[in-house]
């Protein structure tokens, strides 16, 4: 500044001017979907919205339609609008979809049709979801703490956009009676991308990787088994084993410190994740990211639209704030947000809970107040 001969104002003009230029800008969509889903979505922009204050970033937000609200408003679960809004977003957030108003919508206009049709619309082929125990949460999970022991920290990557979900399907008759079949069918590209993404997140953690499959059955598991042991020889430093899905699920209960980053098919994904997810004391607490190849991605809880608590603002918007952590540390590239998110939920968590993992000795909160507190530990 010396050498430039500046006054002290325009020194500082310069300087703050530099700030606001070098400052990063996002834009979100946000996808409240149904349920108790704008409750929770709510508190979590307003978690984003002071780290950004925080980590000098801003938000830019838009909103669209998905899922039963979509279907009231335009008749289907994925608008046209929807999908491009999405696809010219940086990330999106959403919240959940689905709920009894609309069991009686044909399979391809359920509110999950509209979920299952963001992702494929949008390339979202990984889907990472964490099992953490949370310290001061862990006298919530159903496994004894000798089996857990110090700590749970598991990552399950869920291929989302093959397998039997999105194979043919169709219904016929055998022997003069109604049947109904579904296909799982993967490629070796299909494969090979999510293993990737599986080998580069066990080089981050502990280099360790299970993938799971049922490859004593199925083709498309044996298949699944020998693309992964070729892409692992691009990995020589990760640990890679293999588990057959019935053991699997055995071990999570039995052992669940053996695993680190599990690698599984849609289907098994599906089912694995909920039970990790148990474990870990309770499903109002845990995020997920669905990612695609561009590193843009949909973050949202795992847990339902819940509409028998809507409106009551009792709903446990954890998940979603933590959802938004993982948003900024896959999508973002906000890794220090990110810890701070995370640190402040813990530090919330030692007094204040919602209803769903209220105990005796702590404080009881609502919706907003556990979304306010969190900004404050910011």
């Amino acid at each position: 500044s010396s050498d430039l001969n500046m006054s002290e104002p325009t020194q500082l003009l310069y300087i703050n001017s530099k700030e606001i230029f070098n400052m990063a800008d996002y834009k979100i969509v946000l996808l409240k979907g149904d349920g108790i889903g704008s409750e929770i979505v709510n508190q979590a922009v307003k978690v984003l919205d002071k780290a950004s204050e925080k980590f000098n970033f801003t938000v830019e937000y838009d909103e669209a339609l998905l899922g039963g609200c979509a279907i009231d408003a335009t008749g289907v679960p994925l608008p046209d609008e929807t999908v491009a809004k999405c696809k010219a977003a940086d990330s999106v957030l959403l919240g959940a979809v689905g709920g009894p108003k609309w069991d009686n919508q044909p399979g391809n206009n359920r509110p999950e049709a509209g979920l299952l049709g963001i992702r494929g619309a949008l390339g979202l082929f990984a889907n990472l979801r964490p099992a953490v125990i949370f310290e001061p949460l862990k006298k919530a999970s159903p496994i004894k703490d000798e089996i857990i022991g110090g700590s749970l920290d598991i990552m399950i990557v869920r291929e989302l956009t093959g397998g039997i979900y999105f194979g043919k399907r169709g219904r016929t008759e055998v022997d003069g009676q109604p049947a109904a079949w579904d296909t799982e069918q993967y490629s070796v590209p299909e494969v090979e991308r999510i293993a990737r993404v599986a080998f580069d997140l066990a080089m981050k953690r502990n280099k360790k990787l299970t993938s799971v499959d049922k490859a004593n059955v199925l083709e498309s598991s044996r298949l699944w088994r020998e693309t992964v042991t070729r892409i692992s020889k691009e990995y020589p430093e990760v640990e890679l084993n293999y588990m057959y899905v019935d053991n699997c699920a055995m071990q999570l209960v039995r052992n669940p410190g053996q695993f680190d980053v599990i690698v599984t098919s849609n289907i098994f994904g599906d089912i694995l994740s909920d039970e990790a997810s148990m474990i870990s004391g309770s499903i109002g607490m845990l995020a997920s990211a669905s990612l695609s190849e561009s590193k843009s991605g949909l973050y949202e809880p795992i847990h339902g639209s819940a509409p028998d608590i809507a409106g009551l603002g009792i709903a446990n918007p954890l998940a979603t704030i933590l959802s938004v952590a993982m948003m900024l540390r896959y999508s973002l590239d906000q890794p220090k947000a990110a810890d701070a998110i995370e640190a402040a939920v813990t530090k919330v968590l030692e007094n204040n809970r919602t209803p769903d993992i209220y105990e005796e000795g702590t404080n009881k909160v609502t919706c907003e107040q556990m979304g306010d507190l969190v900004c404050e530990a910011l």
